[in-house]
């Protein structure tokens, strides 16, 4: 199941600084300059207040700078569509952030949300991935068994998409740590060069 699949290989980001805004209140936006070009986000301080200040810890620290975009997953029925993920250098752990799920902020995995990554609910810390196409899947459903608090989505790519689909189809190992990620794993990863605020 492809959420289930999700779940065994995501990882995450955390926890809390003053919030630099854009001209829209409850707004910050970043950018993430890769070795394949620049994404601009704009992350939804307003809606996930706990997510959006995890992350921007990791970006405040410098702790993004130098960190990879490793993962590329496509869902099984279209190539195209899917996820990339990354995370932070290593460094000294920073506390995982509260779990902030989709019915509690009113945000949705759609084309371009940004997201944290996780293995269970609260246990996110720098990792995130960005949705190539709408994923449905990845927000919480209550009626669903099992995991089904879904993961946090913070934010929206408004810059950079054709980047992120050109990342997600880019040739894959078919090595990985996770038996899961077989076939996922970029085979080059993209570095992260920075993350700044805007």
């Amino acid at each position: 199941m492809i959420r289930r699949t999700v779940l065994t290989g995501l990882a995450a980001a955390a926890a809390t600084p003053v919030l630099a805004q854009t001209a829209t209140p409850g707004v910050v936006r970043v950018t993430i300059t890769t070795g394949e070009g620049p994404l601009v986000l704009d992350l939804l301080a307003d809606k996930a207040p706990l997510t959006v200040a995890n992350f921007l810890k990791y970006v405040d620290a410098g702790r993004y700078n130098g960190g990879e975009i490793y993962r590329g997953m496509a869902v099984s029925t279209n190539p195209l569509m899917g996820l990339v993920q990354g995370g932070a250098k290593p460094g000294k752990p920073i506390p995982p952030v509260a779990h902030e799920p989709t019915t509690q902020t009113g945000l949705k995995h759609v084309d371009g949300t940004v997201s944290l990554a996780r293995y269970a609910p609260g246990t996110g810390t720098s990792d995130f991935f960005i949705c190539v196409g709408d994923a449905g899947y990845l927000d919480a459903n209550p009626a669903a068994t099992g995991d089904n608090a879904g993961f946090a989505a913070f934010g929206q790519v408004v810059e950079g998409m054709d980047i992120v689909k050109r990342i997600l189809v880019m040739p894959k190992s078919q090595k990985a740590d996770n038996p899961a990620m077989v076939g996922q794993m970029l085979a080059t990863y993209v570095k992260i060069l920075s993350v700044k605020r805007a």
